[in-house]
């Protein structure tokens, strides 16, 4: 039997390599379970599915906007939109839906006057009577303008007197929002009328 030098160096390899390996893995290496609970805590910053996410909050926005409406129509002031809640706002409201306004009636009178018109101009075919109605339908125009025009100076006043020159400046757009609503008849108005016609806000 023939002695070999090498040998006993080739019995030992595997073992060191297998030390090796086995050190390499128990040192500056994560265990499975740890690395497992790190991606169960991560978290994406942007949507994965953004069509689904968009339209998730679409249909949040809608269901927010149909309740506010729904509280218009009920006069819950409490689910109203911030806007409508401001109490200048609250005040514009109480003083146009107690006085009677000539801008409520202008849409019935314009097609009322309308419909005459036609059937006159059919019926009689007289150049004269359609200029006639014509000219009434815009006196009655004018006429909304001058009573719009008449009620928003008078309530101009109360608006500073009660909250200050604020209640009336460029921004809170509260002359847009009273002549608006005079103009509306008053079952379309929104938020509902909660007073009746004569019953003004105290100043």
């Amino acid at each position: 039997m023939t002695w070999n030098p090498f040998k006993k160096e080739q019995a030992q390899q595997p073992v060191e390599e297998s030390a090796k390996s086995d050190s390499s893995k128990g040192k500056g290496h994560a265990t499975p379970k740890r690395k497992e609970a790190q991606a169960a805590n991560l978290r994406p910053l942007v949507p994965v599915d953004r069509k689904a996410s968009a339209k998730a909050a679409k249909a949040r926005m809608r269901e927010k906007e149909n309740a506010e409406y729904e509280a218009m129509q009920k006069g819950d002031l409490s689910r109203m939109p911030r806007a409508e809640r401001l109490p200048w706002r609250i005040y514009i409201r109480d003083y146009v839906d107690a006085r009677w306004n000539i801008g409520e009636f202008f849409i019935p009178v314009a097609f009322g006057i309308l419909i005459l018109s036609m059937i006159l101009s059919v019926f009689v075919q007289n150049v004269a009577i359609s200029m006639a109605m014509m000219i009434l339908m815009y006196g009655y125009l004018f006429a909304v303008i001058i009573d719009t025009w008449l009620m928003w100076r008078k309530l101009k006043k109360k608006l500073i007197a009660k909250f200050g020159e604020a209640s009336v400046a460029k921004g809170s757009r509260s002359g847009t929002y009273a002549w608006s609503r005079a103009i509306q008849m008053r079952r379309w108005r929104l938020p509902k009328a909660r007073n009746k016609r004569g019953e003004y806000p105290e100043d």
